[in-house]
């Protein structure tokens, strides 16, 4: 919940021609909901993709406050957050949820970056596993396999976002190896080859680097360091 609408097209601004020349990853900004329409229009001539933070599971109706995912796709997003470790904290997502948001989400033809990880107590508890599984069966694996092929995995241990604590880029892949191997039992081998897994979690440009040579992280669900024009395009073009 950051930037007015003013503030994020000057975030644009300064930040589309230093990514300008990337063409080795997709980029994708997703800013509170008031300010999606000076992304879009910012984003305009540039390989920038715009999404939404969350969306709601239904078109339309009487649910003050939400936003659906047609709304999103008819102010130009391509791309939408579902079940983000804060959403899941503050305002009681769960596994269900998360799963019809992700329907919405591709039935709209948006595709969803679909959050998954655990909390410090569960992480200390050696609970990872387990609580990674769980989110798997009551989420993702609810979906039909031509609309997991449509789906963004993101990685975010609870205890390392906002928290200045990241993850080693061990501990991250062998996180990311056990979402690879419940998809690859669930989808089968070639789903689970294809299926990108983004790590979140202070991601930083001073850690960037070893992150991405693990060979199971695919990308990077940035937050903070996002929020800096240059910082951000100092990750993306590591």
């Amino acid at each position: 919940m950051y930037k007015t609408a003013a503030e994020t097209a000057a975030f644009f601004e300064a930040f589309a021609p230093l990514v300008a020349k990337a063409s080795h990853a997709e980029i994708v900004i997703c800013p509170p909901f008031v300010n999606l329409p000076a992304a879009v229009a910012a984003a305009q001539g540039t390989a920038i993709e715009v999404g939404g933070q969350d969306l709601f599971w239904l078109r339309e109706g009487a649910y003050t406050g939400e936003v659906s995912a047609p709304m999103l796709t008819g102010v130009g997003c391509r791309w939408v957050i579902v079940g983000h470790s804060e959403r899941r904290q503050y305002f009681q997502e769960t596994d269900e949820t998360v799963l019809k948001k992700t329907q919405a989400a591709l039935d709209a033809g948006l595709t969803p970056i679909v959050c998954v990880g655990e909390r410090l107590e569960e992480r200390e508890g050696g609970a990872t596993e387990s609580v990674l599984r769980t989110q798997c069966a009551g989420g993702i694996l609810g979906l039909t396999p031509e609309q997991f092929a449509s789906v963004v995995i993101a990685y975010e241990p609870v205890w390392a976002i906002g928290t200045g604590k990241t993850a080693t880029p061990e501990i991250a892949a062998d996180a990311h190896r056990c979402l690879r191997t419940e998809i690859t039992s669930h989808f089968g081998d070639a789903a689970g080859a294809a299926c990108r897994i983004l790590y979140g979690g202070s991601v930083k440009p001073d850690n960037v680097a070893k992150l991405m040579a693990q060979e199971e992280i695919d990308g990077a669900l940035v937050g903070g360091a996002s929020l800096d024009a240059a910082s951000f395009a100092a990750i993306v073009n590591f």
